[in-house]
């Protein structure tokens, strides 16, 4: 047994040998870019790592492969992209040219980058997988806040209440609620009337002084005083501070506006002299 174990092993060491020399067999790519240092096979793998990108792309437009299927081959081709760059990378280095800058992108494009997670593309029906599909889902634009001269063409009437009137609901609900308190203060009122003894007036709250009331000086005469209570229904005001006449606040009016203009158009000197005039007029 040991020698046939032998002699098998023997015969395919020298049969993988026979077709090694031949170049039969298929040349293996390296894991690591790094290890290749001539830029013609360097060239080759990258080659051959767009074709198996290509494959695979092609295979992932299948929705019917399963959710699984398709994130294992969306793994894979992310995994070529990479191994694609470092390969790209090591070709810069041997002074092959810089596909990185120059190349065709194709491959790049057809799939789709997460916001967010840089690097990681979804190809294909990867896509439209649960979980992925809300990711490329754009948020709404949050809504514009209006300006000042927006929001003032809709304030009118109506906005300040003067409309409210117009739906024919408000009022017959006033109305309502009116007769109801006229009622309930009737009521009140026949109430204490009961109660009081015969002779006796109702208790009514004392009349609050108004705060409002300013009675004027009394006039000189009789007459005066008559026509002003007749004018003012029976009601005498008093005024409790110094009301200048219309001719004083003229005569002010008239001071004011030669004491700007003696401002704005006299010169210093001018103005000088013209106070030290009025200090000698005693004004």
């Amino acid at each position: 047994m040991a020698r046939n174990a032998e002699k098998a092993m023997t015969a395919l060491a020298r049969f993988r040998q026979a077709q090694l020399e031949e170049g039969k067999v298929k040349e293996r790519r390296p894991f690591l870019a790094s290890e290749c240092s001539e830029l013609p096979k360097a060239e080759k793998w990258r080659r051959q790592i767009i074709s198996e990108i290509s494959k695979k792309v092609a295979q992932i437009q299948n929705a019917g492969l399963g959710e699984f299927r398709i994130r294992d081959l969306n793994d894979e081709i992310n995994k070529l992209l990479r191994e694609k760059g470092h390969w790209e990378y090591r070709i810069k280095e041997l002074g092959g040219p810089d596909y990185r800058r120059f190349g065709p992108r194709m491959l790049d494009h057809e799939g789709k980058e997460v916001p967010g997670n840089r690097g990681y593309k979804y190809f294909g029906a990867a896509r439209d997988l649960p979980g992925v599909r809300e990711l490329f889902e754009k948020e709404p634009a949050p809504a514009q806040r209006k300006t000042r001269g927006e929001l003032m063409k809709d304030v009118d009437a109506e906005y300040y209440g003067y409309r409210d009137e117009d739906d024919g609901v408000l009022l017959p609900l006033e109305a309502q609620y009116e007769k109801q308190a006229v009622m309930e203060a009737v009521q009140k009122w026949k109430a204490e009337k009961e109660f009081c003894q015969p002779g006796e007036k109702p208790a009514q709250e004392e009349e609050e002084e108004s705060i409002y009331r300013v009675q004027n000086q009394e006039p000189d005469d009789d007459e005066n005083r008559d026509e002003l209570e007749e004018e003012e229904g029976g009601i005498s005001f008093f005024a409790h501070v110094p009301v200048p006449s219309q001719k004083e606040v003229e005569e002010a009016l008239v001071r004011r506006k030669k004491m700007e203009l003696l401002q704005r158009y006299a010169s210093e000197t001018l103005q000088a002299q013209s106070q030290e005039a009025r200090a000698l007029l005693g004004l």
